[in-house]
């Protein structure tokens, strides 16, 4: 079965209700949420009945609570060594950890970070550092998922090797998992026209059995161009075929694939992006 959503929004008010009945009117069966504002720290204390109630809207509606995703937000960057800075991102994230744990769900997707001009090398050892301290105190069950980078600026994480130092570098490994996103792939040199063999390499140095998210995106931008800007789904130079045959890859099956495109003329086009996937998809 082809697990799909997209990112949706998650407001005050309406909750986490809200963010199930956003995902449903896009025909979606899995979504991705943030659980405040992704530039800020502003966070609304979590609504227990609201949550009860959106379970059970999602039990009614055939979405699996183990393939919602969770994103922390932007300002955590745990590659930067500036002491207030590090420790800032430690904080949040900890406290990011709670609130992903409180909802019930399992998945944190997180951006590596940018070593700010420290150095790739500086900027690993600090993230290794970072999730060593986050996970040593925290005691649930959710898992980060680092997300690849398409190599913009100072990201850390914009290849297979970069991912790979930091898993090896923590200590509940069990704790760590990846994220892929087709345009940071693209833009960071990965051809998805052989998706097969880019799995491959990433089981040979990771284990494909870590990646536990994919963020389905076009590019706006050509191989190699270390740029990251989304494209909508068969717009960019990625296209349609290739992102069809990422999609329905058996690598990938029990994979949530999540949307993460540009709006259109002010609107979400994810309701009619999936309706395209699903008829298309062999899944």
């Amino acid at each position: 079965m082809l697990i799909i959503g997209s990112h949706v929004g998650y407001k005050k008010d309406s909750g986490l209700v809200g963010s199930v009945e956003e995902a449903l009117s896009y025909g979606a069966n899995t979504f991705m949420f943030y659980t405040g504002a992704p530039q800020n720290t502003i966070r609304s204390s979590i609504d227990l009945d609201n949550v009860k109630k959106a379970y059970t809207l999602m039990e009614d509606n055939s979405i699996d609570k183990n393939n919602v995703i969770v994103h922390a937000p932007y300002i955590i960057n745990l590659a930067n060594g500036d002491e207030s800075k590090f420790n800032f991102s430690c904080n949040f994230l900890s406290e990011e950890l709670k609130r992903v744990d409180t909802f019930g769900f399992k998945y944190l997707v997180l951006h590596p970070g940018s070593h700010v001009g420290q150095g790739v090398e500086t900027g690993i050892s600090n993230i290794i550092k970072a999730l060593n301290i986050v996970l040593d105190k925290d005691n649930s069950d959710v898992m980060i998922l680092l997300e690849t980078m398409a190599g913009k600026g100072s990201e850390v994480g914009r290849n297979f090797e970069e991912i790979k130092a930091i898993i090896d570098g923590v200590s509940k490994k069990n704790r760590i998992g990846v994220c892929l996103d087709t345009c940071h792939l693209n833009d960071a040199g990965y051809d998805l026209k052989t998706i097969d063999e880019v799995l491959d390499s990433f089981d040979k140095l990771i284990g494909i059995d870590k990646i536990r998210c994919i963020h389905i995106n076009d590019s706006k931008n050509t191989i190699s161009s270390h740029k990251d800007r989304h494209e909508n789904i068969g717009k960019g130079t990625i296209g349609l075929d290739t992102l069809i045959k990422v999609i329905d890859c058996d690598k990938l099956k029990d994979v949530p694939k999540i949307l993460e495109t540009p709006y259109i003329d002010g609107k979400a086009p994810y309701k009619e992006e999936i309706s395209l996937i699903r008829s298309l998809s062999k899944q």
